[in-house]
């Protein structure tokens, strides 16, 4: 899995997350779960928080194949006071 690229939206409390996903392995990854770590962030930088999110894992992924997949990563938007915003900066996976 590839580091997260991340890109605003208009809304400050949520992000585009991109992931590149490359099964290494012998047999197909025929599910699992990308689980999202998110920052919240003030002005001076502090994190606030981590809101944790999960989502399906866009399978199936053929043994040796890539697949690219953009989620929209958001948390509630009264956990971002103005003047904060959000940073996806911890993904895991779970293959199945």
């Amino acid at each position: 899995m590839s580091d997260p690229a991340r890109e605003p939206t208009d809304k400050r409390w949520c992000e585009k997350v991109t992931l590149d996903f490359h099964n290494t392995g012998g047999s197909a990854v025929r599910s699992g779960t990308v689980t999202f770590e998110t920052h919240i962030i003030d002005s001076l930088g502090i994190d606030w928080a981590t809101i944790k999110s999960a989502e399906k894992l866009p399978a199936p992924v053929g043994a040796g194949a890539r697949k690219e997949k953009t989620w929209t990563v958001c948390v509630d938007a009264w956990r971002v006071p103005l003047g904060m915003h959000i940073e996806t900066r911890d993904v895991s996976v779970r293959w199945e």
